[in-house]
C-alpha cells in the first residue's frame, strides 16, 4: 500500500531523508523517531505535499501526487490550519465537499465522524473557540470521515485527554483490522506500541530498523536482555543467581530483583526450577526492555 524506493530529500544543504526503502501493507505501522528524525518529512512524501529529490514514492498502487490516488488518502497532521470562524461541522462537511461528495452525503458523513470522536455537543461552535483536545479531534475527523484506505496520523494523541485517547487508540486498531493501511506517529511510545502491528525506526533521516517489536528486540542480541524477577526471599533468589555466567548483573527492587542477562536455556530452566521448588523462590518473571522505548532507547544511543 506504501512503498518508498531510494527516497531522499534534502532542504538546501540539509538532508531531511537519505536512501530510504521501505514498504508498508494493511495494517497499523508506527513511525518512530526522535524530534527532527525526518517523520513529518516522509509523511509529507507519502500524501504528495513534498516531491522527494531522490527516489519514488508510491502508495494504493500510483503516484501520490495525482488526483485518483489523493481521494483515497486521509492525512491528520502535526499542527494546525483551521478556518477559525467556521464551526466544526461546516469545516469537516466543507473537506468532504472537496472530495466530490454531494451536500447532502457531505454532512451526514461530516456528523458520523465528529460524533465518532466525542464531538456531537461541540460541532456547531466556532474552531476558535475551541480548546487543543477539540481542535485535535477536528483533525482526526475530516482525515477519517471519507473512509479512506490509506491514512496517515502525525502525532494523533497530542492534546487529547485520556477518554480521547482511549477512542483513538480504538479507531487505529480498528482501521487496521479492517483492512485500511495506516501510518501513526507518535512521541508516546507506549500508547504507539498498544496500537501497532510493526515500526518504522529512523534516526537522522535513516531508516534504521523495521519490524515487529519483538522482532526487533530479537536482532539486538549484543544488548544484556533484563528480567524483573518477583521473590519473597530476594537475597536468598540473588545468591543463587550470581553463580550463573550468563547473569550479568543483578539489584534488588522492593519485591524482588532486576537482572541482566544474555539469556540462554540454562538461565530459563534455573528460574522455573526455583519457581517450581517447595521454596518457591520465583513468584513472577517479566521483560523489562521489551518495550518500544527500550528497543528505540538502545537503537539510538
Amino acid at each position: 500500500m506504501i512503498e518508498f524506493l531510494g527516497v531522499s530529500k534534502w532542504y538546501g544543504q540539509v538532508s531531511a531523508l537519505v536512501d530510504m526503502s521501505f514498504t508498508v501493507e494493511a495494517g497499523v505501522t508506527g513511525l518512530v523517531g526522535q524530534n527532527g528524525a525526518g517523520k513529518s518529512t516522509l509523511m509529507k512524501l507519502a500524501i504528495g505535499l513534498l516531491r522527494p529529490s531522490l527516489g519514488q514514492v508510491d502508495v494504493d498502487g500510483g503516484s501520490p501526487q495525482t488526483p485518483e490516488v489523493r481521494r483515497n488518502l486521509g492525512y491528520c497532521p502535526d499542527l494546525d490550519a483551521f478556518y477559525e470562524d467556521l464551526n466544526g461541522l461546516t469545516f469537516v462537511t466543507w473537506m468532504l465537499r472537496i472530495h466530490g461528495y454531494s451536500g447532502a452525503e457531505a454532512r451526514r458523513r461530516a456528523k458520523d465522524s465528529l460524533q465518532r470522536f466525542g464531538m456531537a455537543e461541540v460541532m456547531g461552535r466556532k474552531i476558535r473557540g475551541y480548546s487543543k483536545g477539540m481542535r485535535q479531534r477536528i483533525k482526526l475527523a475530516q482525515a477519517l470521515a471519507h473512509e479512506p484506505k490509506v491514512v496517515f496520523l502525525d502525532e494523533p494523541m497530542t492534546g487529547l485527554d485520556p477518554v480521547a485517547r482511549h477512542q483513538m487508540s480504538e479507531a487505529i486498531r480498528e482501521l487496521g483490522e479492517s483492512g485500511v493501511s495506516v501510518m501513526v506517529s507518535s512521541h508516546v511510545l507506549h500508547e504507539l506500541q498498544s496500537v501497532v502491528d510493526r515500526v518504522l525506526l529512523i534516526h537522522q533521516g535513516r531508516l534504521m530498523a523495521e519490524g515487529t517489536v519483538s522482532d526487533l528486540r530479537r536482532q539486538l542480541e549484543d544488548r544484556p536482555h533484563r528480567l524483573r524477577l518477583r521473590s519473597r526471599n530476594p537475597r536468598e533468589l540473588a545468591a543463587r543467581l550470581t553463580s550463573l555466567e550468563v547473569v550479568s548483573g543483578l539489584s534488588f527492587t522492593h519485591d524482588g530483583l532486576e537482572l541482566a542477562t544474555a539469556g540462554g536455556d540454562g538461565l530459563f530452566q534455573t528460574l522455573t526450577e526455583l519457581g517450581a521448588d517447595q521454596g518457591q523462590l520465583v513468584d513472577e518473571i517479566a521483560p523489562v526492555d521489551d518495550s518500544l522505548e527500550a528497543v528505540f532507547g538502545y537503537l539510538v544511543s
